[in-house]
């Protein structure tokens, strides 16, 4: 239920039009300037990414004047993302969009920031999940979009609730901006540090280049019983149990002949994740044990007095491997996003090797980087949490907000 004075409307009842933004393909048409054209990678939750912008001629562009983005028209992702919308401001007046939704507000009706919080709610990515067309790509149309019903308070109202969440999205998108930023740093950092093209105050000595297997023992002990705990890796959250990752366990029955991992022993994966293009070698470090598939290569230090195991679990997930494993992934050997790596030829991939002082202060700095970025990642998932609690009361008028007559 919504207060008396509130009013559902269908989202094509508040708008002029809903329409696609342009569809035909524009390859051809690209420019290293002229007309901004918007895609669905710009299209955030509230905001416009303008990272990554292409330009479009302006010949292309008047073929399409009646697509021409105005200040107040909300754009709607169709495909991967669907639903999460964005209101186009000023600066963004007289620009195309490729593809996706638009809807032009009858602003006397509806005022855009609340309208595009409410696509962007709960309860518009349930209405748009519940018609989503089938395929490979998640997608949402412009007939599935107009149908959306929307509680509508009054105009001043709406306006407060949107200013109220504005702060919170400005908040949100400061944090992201933050954590992008460390992100690039530490990878900056890693690339220096990890090669040796920077060195810490206090180190002079030479660096050696040794293969994997003289650092390394490849570990292929049987779990005969001695573990359920089945893990996978994930390239974003590592070793994590396949439950948890899956929301469903994808392994045999029979868990005895699947590997046996300890705490602090590493696996390499591989096939291919976004972001590892070669696969993604990480460390067992959430559980004592877990089990692997046997397609993993899993190995440990050989000697801790001379290798360390923070450093190496930095070197891998830097990417110093990539170059090296491509070398050794034979012809045609992607079956199934799988790559034909022979452990042979893993452990003669060549990495470096500084002092072992030397190693540890490098992963000592790399590791506070991490916890520095992990206590960023969580503000920011702490800040999303807050505003959609805040958004379920005040996009439903389960609280009100005082407007500055009735605060008078």
């Amino acid at each position: 239920m919504v207060p008396e004075t509130w009013e559902l409307s269908r989202l094509d009842e508040i708008s002029e039009k809903v329409m696609v933004g342009i569809a035909s393909a524009a390859t051809h048409a690209y420019s290293d300037s002229g007309i901004r054209m918007l895609r669905n990678l710009n299209i955030k939750e509230g905001w416009i990414d303008d990272s990554d912008i292409l330009y479009v001629n302006q010949d292309y562009e008047k073929a399409y004047r009646n697509k021409r983005l105005r200040q107040g028209d909300i754009l709607t992702v169709r495909t991967g993302y669907p639903g999460v919308s964005a209101v186009v401001p000023k600066e963004y007046e007289g620009a195309q969009c490729f593809t996706s939704l638009i809807t032009r507000l009858d602003q006397h009706k509806a005022f855009p920031g609340f309208v595009c919080r409410y696509i962007n709610s709960e309860y518009g990515k349930k209405f748009i999940s519940s018609g989503e067309a089938g395929g490979a790509q998640k997608n949402v149309n412009a007939g599935m979009l107009k149908r959306m019903i929307i509680p509508l308070p009054p105009i001043p109202e709406q306006k407060k609730i949107a200013e109220i969440l504005s702060t919170w999205d400005q908040a949100i998108t400061a944090m992201e901006r933050l954590l992008k930023n460390s992100r690039q740093r530490k990878k900056g950092l890693m690339q220096q540090l990890l090669t040796g093209k920077k060195r810490l105050p206090g180190f002079d000595g030479a660096w050696e280049e040794v293969t994997l297997g003289s650092l390394f023992h490849r570990v292929t002990t049987r779990n005969d019983g001695q573990s359920t705990n089945v893990v996978t890796i994930s390239g974003q959250r590592g070793l994590i149990r396949q439950q948890e990752f899956f929301k469903k366990s994808v392994a045999s029955e029979t868990l005895d002949n699947y590997f046996l991992l300890k705490r602090g022993q590493f696996a390499y994966n591989k096939s291919y994740s976004n972001g590892y293009p070669m696969g993604a070698i990480k460390r067992l470090n959430r559980y004592e044990d877990g089990v692997v598939t046997t397609l993993y290569i899993c190995f440990e230090l050989a000697d801790e007095r001379t290798a360390d195991s923070d450093f190496y679990e930095q070197y891998f997930e830097s990417g110093q491997l990539i170059k090296g494993l491509m070398q050794i992934a034979h012809e045609g050997a992607r079956a199934h996003g799988l790559l034909n790596v022979k452990p042979s030829d893993f452990f003669s991939l060549k990495v470096h090797k500084p002092p072992i002082d030397e190693q540890k202060a490098i992963a000592r700095l790399l590791v506070t980087t991490d916890r520095e970025l992990q206590a960023q990642k969580s503000r920011l998932e702490q800040l999303k949490i807050e505003k959609k609690a805040l958004m379920q009361q005040l996009l439903t008028g389960k609280r009100r907000v005082k407007l500055e007559t009735e605060a008078a």
